[in-house]
């Protein structure tokens, strides 16, 4: 037998084109008799369906979207807060049948796929403005959704409000009597691996609002202020930058991590050092990730809600998608701060002295 196409599969089972095809890619238009039997038949015949990139063209939908991360793709498998938020979009998007393909475009590695890839849409999560990846997408038009990014008029955009989600971890350790705080953190224009006084210089959404949320309360209190820059937002950076605040002669008697990860870094400085956890040193982190509630002691941290983001995110973009394929004239992207909350557990407590 010569090649087998959709016209072999529609003659064997005595229909039309039409139908074979609407078998694979719209089944709620044929009965599920009709349609077992075709499918049947095309297994028996070694069809595999039409050809995605012709639907593709015909259909004018890709039947995928993206989600554009920072640089690594492997902050999407090794961090809880991106495994939650990318398990959010995919069940989301399961009932629609759309696939979610993950994009990352490394500086300088000549690699765009935010440029190649066949999308419908995508969701742009916590990326630098100035991302050659973020640029592409742009050109080319897509309908966006902005989450962890600084919202722009035209896109919709999901967010929470760093700056006051850490203004409360800190007037907490404030509030506890600390008056020497070390800040653990990623993502400043600060040399990186160095101990120095903060501020609020960086390009990166989250960090930079993040540090103005904790001066905000530690400065007007008086409390001394040190921190440490890393490159890496990760466990293995925290434990680093939290050992060169605790090797100071005069080391901060409490710590204010970027995320959980870092502050669980920064637990084990502590225990490297036989530093008691909350007895000689208290320590903060930000996200209420699973990792949060593991730890031993459990972590004071800040609870966003990154389940409802990616929910938030994929339902956002179906719209978009769908207004845009429509023809719709686009609707007033909204913009969507979703609140956190203190989660005070185990990790903190009054100084000492």
């Amino acid at each position: 037998m010569g090649r087998v196409t959709l016209q072999t599969v529609a003659d064997r089972v005595g229909v039309s084109r039409m139908t074979v095809s609407n078998a694979f890619s719209r089944p709620d238009q044929l009965s599920a008799r009709l349609r077992e039997r075709i499918l049947d038949v095309a297994a028996e015949l070694g069809y595999c369906g039409p050809d995605p990139a012709a639907r593709t063209l015909a259909r004018r939908r890709a039947g995928a979207v993206g989600v554009l991360l920072t640089d690594s793709l492997s902050y999407a498998f090794t961090d809880e807060i991106a495994t939650t938020f990318l398990g959010a979009v995919a069940r989301e998007l399961e009932v629609t049948g759309i696939a979610m393909t993950l994009l990352s475009s490394p500086r300088g590695s000549g690699l765009t796929p935010a440029r190649d890839v066949v999308l419908d849409g995508a969701i742009v999560y916590s990326v630098d403005g100035d991302s050659p990846a973020l640029a592409w997408l742009r050109r080319r038009d897509l309908p966006l959704v902005f989450v962890d990014q600084v919202a722009e008029p035209g896109i919709p955009s999901i967010n929470i409000d760093d700056r006051i989600a850490a203004r409360t971890a800190a007037q907490h350790l404030v509030d506890l009597g600390h008056r020497d705080v070390g800040i653990v953190t990623q993502g400043m224009n600060a040399p990186y691996e160095t101990v120095y006084e903060p501020d609020t210089d960086s390009v990166h959404l989250v960090p930079r609002e993040r540090m103005k949320g904790w001066l905000d309360a530690l400065r007007p209190a008086g409390v001394r202020v040190r921190a440490v820059n890393e490159a890496v937002n990760g466990e293995v950076e925290g434990r680093r930058a939290a050992g060169l605040l605790l090797d100071q002669p005069d080391r901060p008697t409490a710590l204010l991590a970027l995320s959980d990860l870092m502050a669980a870094g920064a637990l084990h400085a502590a225990e490297d050092r036989t530093i008691a956890v909350p007895g000689a040193l208290s320590v903060a982190g930000f996200d209420d990730s699973p990792l949060a509630s593991r730890l031993r002691p459990s972590l004071t941290t800040v609870a966003q809600p990154t389940h409802e983001k990616g929910r938030l995110a994929a339902q956002t973009l179906m719209t978009a998608i769908e207004r845009a394929q429509e023809g719709s004239t686009p609707s007033r992207a909204r913009h969507q701060v979703l609140d956190t909350e203190l989660v005070v557990r185990d990790s903190t407590a009054q100084p000492l002295n």
